[in-house]
C-alpha cells in the first residue's frame, strides 16, 4: 500500500510549513504562486498545499533568484524544462513502439 508520504506529488505541506522548511517568507511563496512560477495545489478550503516535488522546485527558484534571475525568466526556464521532459517522454514512447514493431517483423 502506497502512503501519501511516499508520493512526491501528494500535497501535504502548508505555506507556513514550507516557509519554515526553506527559510523563506510566506509572502514569497504567495508571490511565486501569483506569478505562476510554482503553483501549489489547493485544499478543499482553498488553502495552498505543497508537495515534495513543488518544494524542490521552490528550492530551484530560490537558487536562481540568488544568481540574479527574475521571476519571469525563472518561469520561462521551468516551462522549457517541462517541455523538454514531455518531449523526452514522447521520444521514449516512440522508441518503445518502434522497437515493438521491429520485434513483430523479426
Amino acid at each position: 500500500m502506497k502512503l501519501p508520504m511516499d508520493d512526491e506529488h501528494a500535497a501535504l505541506f502548508t505555506v507556513g510549513q514550507v516557509a519554515d522548511m526553506l527559510q523563506v517568507q510566506q509572502a514569497f511563496l504567495r508571490r511565486i504562486d501569483t506569478q505562476q512560477v510554482v503553483a501549489p495545489q489547493r485544499s478543499a478550503g482553498g488553502q495552498r498545499r505543497y508537495s515534495r516535488h513543488e518544494i524542490g522546485r521552490i528550492r530551484e527558484v530560490v537558487t536562481m533568484m540568488a544568481e540574479g534571475m527574475t521571476l519571469p525568466a525563472i518561469r520561462r526556464i521551468i516551462e522549457l524544462q517541462m517541455e523538454l521532459a514531455e518531449m523526452a517522454r514522447e521520444r521514449d514512447e516512440l522508441a518503445r513502439r518502434l522497437s515493438a514493431l521491429d520485434a513483430e517483423e523479426s
